[in-house]
């Protein structure tokens, strides 16, 4: 099982490339799922998450194609073009074996249901970072005129002459839930509006993508979504849209090392008030033409309170990257976890580096403290690993990343891009 090494102390300078988001290319991916067309997907990110997810697509019939280099031989952040056709749904059913594997590949509910009108789908797997129940899909679902049961472990939907277009309110935001949403509503008759929909830029990519297509899709980016149904999709060609978590690792690595790098290709405008946090713990950020430039130069780091929430809000996936940053502080950072309840599992491992950090109940007391020193740690979740890295960034010492398949579901060549702009990382295999 693979490993990252990290030598501690080097400042980062230097150019990172940002990669396509996962969590934007994996709903635009089953997306194919709706039209018998080709959709063309450029800047898809070299990740085990979207391998596992194009085996789950190919076991529904998708076939696939990838234009120019493969991952073997592709300069880092250089990402794919793939070339997704659904010609004929061979198969409506997503087995255990895949889908406990990854999380997001329970939304191919939506699009199965949509076009062909039943769907046998497992209960999901993914980050054991919370109970994510599924209810939020099922009663959207219904609410498109979905007939569905739970058989041994299986969501089985059916959708008799097709689902019909309703009004829904999330009892609560859910961004996996708004993307099956609008997937499914895209081909139902009538019209569906959707309220207290997910406001994620992720959110906004998918509907561009699925307009590209045919659908007819306005208010993607706010809390109410109408998605006027159509009776096809056609094919498209679309780019995914940066990755604005790789985006704030990185910028927090910077924050946590010092140094001045610049993140091509990104948009501060995905995670600003992850920034304005970033700002206020004395990293300075600014916009550049192509991306953006961070840069902490002999000041300090300032604590900082953070209370994670849904977009626009502090993201929950640059939760673990902020606490790590925080243990460096001159001074107590609180940091609040609104999302998910079991997300404080770094707590432990950071701690194995000298981190000082107290909780009670959904919040976590970080005090700075003035060194960290290197030690073997254990990546328990993807978010969580990446932490890890940027705690290790600056121990002293020799830090031991153990479990590191958690990082290559989200972070792409993240070694690479490192150790670009001068910190010693290395990946050790077996």
């Amino acid at each position: 099982m693979d490993r990252i090494r990290i030598r501690g102390g080097n400042a980062l300078n230097g150019t990172i490339p940002i990669s396509g988001a996962k969590n934007a290319a994996l709903p635009l991916m089953i997306a194919s799922l709706l039209t018998d067309d080709t959709l063309t997907l450029e800047n898809v990110p070299h990740l085990a998450d979207v391998e596992q997810l194009i085996r789950i697509l190919g076991n529904h019939g998708v076939d696939y194609t990838v234009s120019g280099k493969r991952l073997a031989t592709s300069s880092a952040g250089s990402g794919r073009t793939i070339h997704f056709t659904a010609r004929t749904i061979v198969d409506t059913t997503a087995p255990y074996e895949l889908v406990s594997k990854m999380r997001a590949s329970f939304w191919v509910i939506g699009p199965l249901l949509a076009r062909c009108h039943k769907a046998r789908v497992s209960l999901p797997g993914g980050c054991a970072i919370g109970t994510r129940p599924v209810d939020l899909f099922i009663d959207g679902l219904r609410a498109l005129g979905a007939e569905i049961d739970i058989d041994a472990g299986y969501i089985v939907a059916e959708a008799p002459g097709g689902l019909k277009g309703n009004r829904y309110t999330f009892p609560k935001v859910s961004v996996g839930a708004t993307h099956v949403m609008l997937m499914a509503a895209s081909l139902a008759k009538g019209e569906t509006v959707i309220e207290n929909a997910a406001r994620e830029p992720e959110i906004v990519d998918l509907a561009q993508c699925l307009n590209a297509m045919g659908a007819r899709i306005e208010g993607a980016g706010t809390s109410t979504i109408t998605i006027q149904g159509v009776e096809a999709l056609s094919g498209a060609r679309h780019r995914v849209l940066p990755d604005r978590i790789e985006t704030g690792t990185y910028a927090m690595a910077v924050a946590m090392t010092g140094g001045d790098v610049t993140l091509e290709g990104t948009r501060t405008d995905l995670l600003q008030t992850a920034l304005t946090a970033l700002g206020d713990a004395g990293a300075e950020i600014t916009d550049t033409p192509n991306g953006m430039r961070v840069y902490r130069n002999g000041n300090g780091i300032r604590p900082v309170d953070v209370v994670t929430d849904p977009f626009p809000g502090f993201p929950t996936d640059l939760q673990a990257q902020f606490m790590a940053l925080m243990t460096r502080a001159d001074g107590v950072a609180h940091i609040t976890e609104t999302i998910f309840e079991n997300r404080f599992m770094h707590v432990q491992e950071l701690a194995r580096l000298g981190a000082k950090i107290s909780l009670s109940g959904q919040m976590a007391r970080v005090e700075g403290v003035p060194r960290l020193v290197g030690a073997p740690v254990m990546a328990t979740d993807l978010r969580a690993s990446v932490s890890l890295v940027i705690a290790g960034l600056v121990a002293d010492g020799e830090t031991v990343v153990n479990r590191v398949y958690h990082l290559d579901r989200g972070f792409e060549r993240l070694e690479e891009k490192l150790g670009a702009c001068g910190a010693e990382i290395e990946r050790i295999s077996g």
